[in-house]
């Protein structure tokens, strides 16, 4: 059985990067760099964004009038552009290389999910949901919660389906945070936490996690909480370093906020792709439950990233907030998909285990074949990443080496500085993906022992 995962991820085109003489990303208009609006302390960001307005190539003669004119976004908005997955999907389909730098798989879903979808489709189940998820799915998270975690909840109001991971990240934040609080993230982080806070008003701590271990500097966590901390968010198994948060890290995080009052959002989308210890659910730790909202999709496990089934699971008093946002948001998900989602919770044991050993398999030819060309490779415990330290092949920073890397040696990567508040602490690192076949890994392993040499 091929394995199953994915996250929900975009890619475009790299910007003109780091000289002049990078001709390779200079682009014919340079437009404002992702990260203009961060402080001026912060590294420049090399990326140059993408416009959707029409180019010199054919623009319609009713566009005229608009060229040439500045890009519209609200202010909480203006300093995120086109992400950083879009830009390098884009650069790999337009250089030939090997995209080991998005989070989706390059092999499709098991056909008893697929088959479900389509007879759900024929039965006529096409018009829309119910807002918050068809009471069969809703039923199915709960059971597959209890499952894995012990916690029985209620399928009916502590449970709200989500168009996917990233629409029930948004509905908590946009129903739970008020302008002006507080919510602490641990860097490196997915990307759209922080646009969802921005959107949200909140004010923005960062806690970074660092290397070899990236575990948590408990009392820098301390320090950071005030009266205005409103949340922590947690992601575990963490993406993009792999780290697992331990039993000890989340015990004492949990302490910290029931001691400050503080909600606990714990993004948990890799929980079946969890390597070397087992997963933990914050939900689960005593006292926790009813300060926790616990968000998580389909696609990683069921290789379905474009179906968009999320979930998200709270007390009562917190699912409230979270529905509202909801509701405005996208109301309700893809009725067909729904269904089939349902069968697909229900799947045996044995195909998590099967999907585990798959994905065992795959990293183990990636992080093998990342050392022998060079790199230093840093423990991933979960995900379907793997971050490495680039230094040894001379390049300035993530940027350049991405850059190289794609150019000269036929292989995508992601930049990890994107993923910091503060750009410099990640520009040592570098995330690659495992989540696609042997043989894809296979290839650009051999391509980069052979054409990388260390500076």
């Amino acid at each position: 059985m091929q394995t199953q995962c994915t996250w929900s991820c975009h890619h475009e085109m790299f910007g003109a990067l780091r000289s002049k003489s990078s001709s390779l990303f200079a682009s014919s208009r340079r437009l404002q760099c992702r990260f203009a609006a961060r402080s001026r302390s912060r590294r420049p960001c090399p990326f140059a964004a993408m416009s959707t307005v029409a180019t010199e190539r054919g623009a319609p003669p009713n566009r005229k009038e608009s060229e040439g004119k500045p890009l519209q976004v609200a202010k909480r908005l203006e300093k995120f552009k086109t992400t950083i997955f879009t830009q390098m999907s884009m650069l790999a389909i337009k250089h030939g290389a090997i995209n080991l730098g998005q989070g989706f798989p390059n092999f499709d879903g098991p056909e008893f999910v697929k088959e479900a979808a389509i007879q759900a489709i024929r039965d006529g189940k096409n018009q829309y949901a119910r807002g918050y998820g068809i009471p069969d799915l809703n039923s199915a998270i709960a059971a597959r919660f209890k499952k894995d975690t012990g916690l029985v909840v209620d399928p009916e109001t502590e449970v709200t389906v989500t168009s996917g991971c990233t629409e029930a990240i948004a509905a908590t934040m946009l129903g739970l945070i008020n302008p002006g609080d507080e919510v602490i993230l641990f860097a490196p982080f997915y990307d759209s936490y922080e646009a969802t806070l921005s959107m949200a008003g909140a004010d923005i701590k960062s806690i970074t996690l660092r290397p070899p271990d990236f575990a948590v500097p408990m009392k820098e966590l301390r320090s950071a909480i005030s009266k205005k901390t409103r949340a922590i968010l947690i992601n575990t198994p963490h993406n993009p370093t792999g780290k697992m948060f331990t039993r000890e890290e989340l015990h004492e995080i949990a302490s910290l906020c029931i001691e400050n009052d503080v909600l606990v959002f714990t993004d948990e989308v890799y929980d079946k792709l969890a390597f070397e210890m087992d997963h933990i659910s914050m939900a689960s730790l005593p006292g926790m439950y009813d300060r926790t909202v616990t968000m998580n999709s389909l696609g990683k496990t069921f290789s379905l990233t474009g179906w968009k089934i999320g979930w998200a699971i709270a007390p009562p008093h917190l699912t409230w907030g979270v529905r509202q946002a909801h509701s405005f948001l996208t109301f309700a998900t893809s009725t067909h998909a729904q269904w089939a989602a349902a069968v697909a919770l229900r799947a045996p044991d044995s195909y998590y285990v099967e999907l585990k050993r798959d994905y065992t398999a795959k990293k183990q030819i990636l992080v093998e074949g990342l050392k022998e060309a060079g790199f230093k490779v840093f423990p991933s415990s979960g995900t379907y990443f793997v971050v490495v330290d680039h230094t040894p092949f001379g390049l300035e920073n993530d940027i350049a080496f991405c850059e190289f890397l794609i150019k000269e040696v036929g292989v995508v990567a992601i930049p990890t500085s994107v993923f910091y508040l503060n750009p410099e602490e990640g520009k040592n690192i570098v995330r690659f993906t495992f989540c696609k076949d042997e043989g894809t890994l296979r290839s650009a392993v051999e391509r980069m022992k052979q054409k990388l040499k260390k500076g």
